[in-house]
């Protein structure tokens, strides 16, 4: 019944297996990936007939990650998978990334890429694997795909490179990157590192790529086997020639003009008038036979060569800067007043509001994972307005993208952070994007750090981002710092790296032609060095070292530990006790289960009382000494007082006063406060207090004085 082709391996100490014929037959291309026993479906199906009315390739990655492959259902109130999750969000991306650039030029059938996961054994993230099957599953689908293209994980622990490192072994590693790419060249790279140097980055990045090259092998061995027959791209449209002939001839000389102003808002008038211009000609001439769709794509190719020819001709830039330059940094602290830290970063014409917000062990986020439920106390959140391009839209809800990028400064900046134990607040940096051009998740890596910064959060070091782009015709190339909007859209190269004067902590590469060498990346390390280590001296204008105490909005917290068993105590039955405290000082209480305590309050003096109150639950009263306590019953033969937090104890009718008492309501009263003093403690607990052995007003320990009138009763 079924045609089953199957094609294994060991790679990296566990078995990788690409399988197709049984499951999913009627896409176009489906491969199920087993990786260790992690198993992940991926499918390819594209329209058969171009979408009319557009001018790029519809592709559509989906990873969804179905929580039966961990044996767990879904929590929460519907008891089924959502919305995407931020790890499903950003592994899509990760692989839209490397294969978007792989299709045949001119495919514009709505396209699209599911990779389910099916079983996860919580060792292999079932990310590269996905990735894996999704350029199988193009392969052998007959859909115009230029691949195959192969991924790879890298670790590095105790210097040496890792391949695929599994789970328990990510946190002793330095280095956590993916790499992906084809035969010849890399394609994408996704990392976040501990301050690693240029070689050691570049030398993790070949790593991958020598190794996902026995992954293409075993994809093109699995396509000899059942790849259907490739589609055919149809042709460039006969009148494609002249057209670009003649719109070259009414465009290029005032597209040349447009791209030698060097203000964004004007030379984006400019374009715009020479497009109009140009198109109106174009529709006089041809009348009936002018295509809209057509023309502006070859307008959009006239401004790339214009661009990329300059640029390899000249080495100017379209804002008049060299190769190597940065442009004008500004970058200011303590802009809001109320928050708890706050930076302006301004580099050209992009610009980054960056807030951070210091809360407790109660704002952490908890995230419900295959892998299990944490909790993540560091967020990083990425937003781009519609304003900050000079654009009116609607505002929606973060996308990929925004997603994508917020993720990518939270990966520069989480090796620097001091620890929970160091440093037990819960933190929040918001980047707003209030203008861009260029590369604003890099604007939002030095926001960050300096936002951080003026917070008084005690980073290792200031961190700084920069993006680098490539022009590449031939053997000819230019590698150009901190690229523009029109640079990035231009190019071939979006290369960001992120990091400190000692090392990197965060590289992202996506490729937009079929791979680069490793010359080319190497030179692009080393002059993103340079730009960073600019950008970090420009930085130290508005903050040269960390806050010494955090703002006086923000919560001071007082950390504290607790024997296990006086948990149970400070919580009290259905949490009263716990509650209460809150409630009477406004404090906040966080407690761990290794009896940790954290007290949080915006007001010092709360702190303290909350502080005060759990010692005097937890702690023990000592023999000898002298408390304030409130009567709370009075029995025949004395009274029981509570005086230190939730413990009671009895004053004897003999000890209430020193002379004979003849009646315990003759002396006290419930709900009367008194002064006692511990006389004894015994096996089980029971604590006898007196009264007679304090003065009741001025507190002086008496000692043991005889009774006036007589002994003892």
């Amino acid at each position: 019944m079924f045609d089953v082709k199957k094609k294994e391996m060991m790679w990296g100490g566990r078995r990788l297996v690409l399988e197709t014929g049984k499951i999913a037959r009627q896409a176009d291309g489906a491969v199920l990936v087993t990786y260790g026993d992690t198993k992940v479906l991926c499918t390819a199906v594209a329209q058969k007939q171009p979408k009319p009315g557009i001018d790029f390739f519809p592709l559509t990655i989906n990873y969804q990650e179905k929580t039966f492959a961990a044996g767990k259902i879904p929590g929460g109130f519907f008891k089924r998978e959502g919305r995407p999750s931020e790890k499903e969000t950003l592994t899509s991306r990760l692989i839209d990334r490397p294969i978007r650039p792989l299709f045949a030029d001119g495919f514009r059938n709505e396209t699209q890429v599911i990779c389910t996961v099916l079983a996860h054994d919580l060792e292999n993230d079932p990310d590269v694997p996905a990735l894996i099957g999704a350029a199988a599953a193009l392969t052998i689908s007959g859909i115009p795909f230029l691949g195959p293209l192969g991924g790879a994980r890298v670790g590095y622990i105790d210097g040496q490179y890792v391949l695929n490192p599994l789970a328990d072994q990510l946190p002793d590693s330095t280095l956590d990157l993916i790499v992906a790419g084809t035969q010849e060249g890399v394609l994408m790279v996704e990392s976040e590192a501990s301050e690693l140097d240029e070689d050691v980055m570049l030398g993790a990045v070949m790593f991958g790529y020598r190794e996902f090259q026995k992954v293409i092998d075993l994809i093109i061995q699995l396509a000899e086997t059942c790849a259907k027959e490739p589609w055919t791209v149809p042709p460039p449209l006969a009148a494609e020639a002249s057209v670009k002939a003649r719109l070259k001839e009414l465009a290029e000389a005032s597209i040349r003009d447009a791209y030698a102003i060097t203000v964004k808002q004007s030379r984006v008038e400019a374009l715009s008038s020479a497009k109009e211009a140009a198109f109106k000609a174009l529709a006089d001439e041809m009348g009936d036979d002018f295509n809209a769709q057509l023309a502006g794509g070859l307008m959009k190719k006239l401004e790339k060569d214009v661009v990329r020819g300059n640029i390899l001709k000249t080495g100017m830039r379209i804002d008049g800067r060299d190769t190597k330059s940065v442009r004008p940094i500004s970058a200011e602290v303590g802009i809001l007043d109320r928050a708890h830290g706050s930076a302006l970063f301004t580099r050209g014409e992009t610009q980054a509001l960056v807030v951070t917000t210091l809360g407790t062990g109660q704002d952490e986020q908890i995230i419900d994972a295959l892998e299990g439920e944490y909790r993540e106390h560091f967020m990083l959140h990425y937003n781009f307005p519609p304003y900050s391009v000079g654009e009116a839209s609607f505002l929606k809800s973060p996308g990929r993208r925004e997603i994508g990028h917020g993720k990518l400064a939270w990966r520069a900046i989480h090796p620097l952070l001091p620890s929970k134990a160091d440093f037990p607040y819960t933190l929040r940096v918001v980047s707003e994007i209030t203008e861009s051009n260029g590369s604003s998740s890099m604007a939002s890596v030095c926001g960050s750090s300096m936002s951080l910064m003026d917070a008084g959060v005690p980073l290792v070091r200031s961190c700084a981002g920069i993006a680098m782009g490539l022009i590449k015709e031939g053997d000819e190339f230019a590698v150009l710092s901190d690229i523009l909007g029109d640079e990035d859209h231009l190019g071939d190269m979006d290369f960001k790296v992120a990091g400190t004067e000692l090392g990197i902590t965060a590289l992202q590469m996506d490729i937009k032609i079929t791979s680069i060498t490793e010359e080319i990346m190497k030179i692009a390390l080393a002059q993103a060095q340079q730009g960073r280590i600019h950008i970090l001296n420009e930085m130290e204008h508005g903050i040269t070292a960390v806050r010494q105490s955090v703002s006086e909005h923000a919560p001071r917290i007082t950390t504290m530990t607790v024997p296990r068993d006086k948990i149970r105590d400070i919580i009290g039955a259905g949490g009263k006790v716990i509650r209460e405290i809150c409630e009477v000082t406004g404090a906040k209480i966080d407690i761990e289960d290794d009896g940790t305590v954290k007290v949080a309050a915006v007001d010092a003096e709360a702190g303290e009382r909350a502080v005060k109150w759990i010692h005097s639950i937890v702690a023990e009263p000592e023999v000898g000494v002298i408390y304030d306590g409130k009567i709370v019953k009075i029995m025949d033969f004395g009274a029981f007082v509570n005086f230190f937090g939730a413990r009671d104890g009895l004053v004897h009718i003999s000890e209430l006063a020193k002379e004979r008492v003849g009646s315990v309501g003759d002396v006290v009263s419930e709900g009367q406060a008194v002064k006692v003093k511990v006389l004894a403690i015994d096996d089980r607990g029971k604590v006898k207090l007196s009264m007679r052995a304090v003065n009741q007003e001025t507190g002086e320990d008496l000692g043991e004085a005889p009774r006036e009138g007589g002994g003892r009763r």
